[in-house]
């Protein structure tokens, strides 16, 4: 019995009933000037529906009516792109509509039948009602008066989940708004995993630097050492925390475009960073770096980060060879250094997955690991 009535206890019964309830009060008013056309108002609709603004206009009504949810992915609140769209815009209005005059019908004719009943059973015959053709009053007659009730529940209840049903049917994205909000779906998970990268490579790079800086300080025991190796920290977590205000800024602001981010033209700057841990780099950089295209120098200055990353974390104080050419059609970058215990083995760590998933999103291809005594990250992006 708690089952049966819980419908009674939930907001959507009452909204659905509303919204059966709407169009009739259009249909009532017409029926109150030209009682003689019942059957104008759903000729009426018919153009109405093809408008692309109208399929909008029902789909926001049926999210807060029917589901009271206004992020309901299987109603849709864009208008109609097509013609199959209006079409079925124009179905769910007549369907809407037959819906209407069945909830008016029931909760108009459903109650008074059960205070006829009543009066039956008190002794008044009712000569006006349609659907009790009775000529002698019974007082039995009033057992019967709750099924009426017990219908118009029934009618309010089911004819709220089939219209609710129909509207998903019909107003349901069509399949070029879901290959949309898959495509949407894919961009977000993209952006996570980027800023996820985002996140791994610069703070990480800071963090590394800090604790090889601080080790190295203590061990020396030298004050100009110290102070150096402080400068170096100072400088290294200054950049993580401008790279962590723009990681952020993407978080808070979806639209904003991704120019702040740092490109292989502040290359020096990492490398000196590097430097200041100990790392002995030579670098010959190639080729004019500012004519990169954007998206793969953001790319390849995080590729040269993590592995530079790498190396103090794994190798240490070791020399380090990075070599940076822009060709024609190719960005080539290579960063070696000599094979220690501690380095990793290929394909260990986030941060070599994240260097071969970044040239793998460009189109280009990254290779590391052992090669010829040396641990090295070979990575080619393409410039076109």
């Amino acid at each position: 019995m708690a089952r049966l009535l819980r419908p009674l206890t939930r907001g959507t019964t009452y909204t659905r009933f509303v919204h059966l309830w709407v169009p009739m009060l259009a249909v009532s008013v017409w029926l109150f000037i030209v009682p003689s056309t019942p059957w104008a108002p759903a000729l009426m609709v018919l153009p109405l529906g093809l408008l692309p603004a109208v399929r909008r206009g029902e789909g926001v009504q049926a999210q807060f009516m029917l589901t009271r949810d206004a992020r309901d992915p299987a109603i849709s609140v864009a208008p109609a792109a097509t013609w199959r769209d209006r079409l079925r815009t124009v179905l769910w209005l007549e369907a809407r509509m037959v819906c209407g005059w069945a909830v008016v019908g029931a909760t108009v004719w459903l109650p008074v039948t059960a205070v006829d009943l009543v009066r039956i059973s008190t002794g008044h015959v009712p000569d006006d009602n349609p659907f009790l053709p009775v000529s002698h009053p019974h007082w039995a007659y009033a057992l019967l008066a709750p099924l009426p009730l017990i219908a118009l529940y029934a009618v309010v209840v089911g004819l709220g989940e089939l219209i609710t049903a129909v509207a998903r049917g019909l107003l349901g994205p069509s399949a070029a708004e879901r290959v949309a909000a898959l495509e949407e779906r894919t961009e977000q998970l993209l952006e996570r995993t980027r800023i996820a990268r985002e996140l791994h490579d610069s703070i990480g790079h800071a963090l590394t630097v800090a604790v090889v800086q601080a080790g190295a300080a203590r061990a020396a025991g030298d004050p100009v050492f110290t102070d150096r190796a402080l400068l170096a920290i100072e400088d290294t977590g200054r950049a993580a925390l401008e790279d962590l205000e723009r990681v952020l800024g993407v978080l808070r602001e979806s639209r904003r475009p991704a120019s702040g981010r740092p490109t292989l033209v502040e290359a020096d700057r990492l490398m000196e960073s590097a430097r200041a841990s100990g790392a002995k780099i030579d670098a010959d950089l190639t080729g004019p770096l500012e004519t990169v295209p954007g998206p793969v120098s953001r790319e390849g200055y995080r590729i040269l980060q993590e592995s530079l990353t790498n190396v103090l974390r794994h190798a240490g104080s070791v020399p380090v060879r990075v070599r940076i050419a822009v060709e024609s059609r190719t960005l080539s970058l290579e960063v070696r250094n000599p094979l220690t215990a501690g380095t990793p083995g290929p394909g260990r760590g986030s941060g070599l997955r994240g260097i071969r998933e970044r040239a793998a999103l460009l189109g280009g291809r990254a290779r590391t690991g052992p090669d010829h005594g040396d641990w090295q990250v070979h990575v080619e992006l393409p410039l076109r």
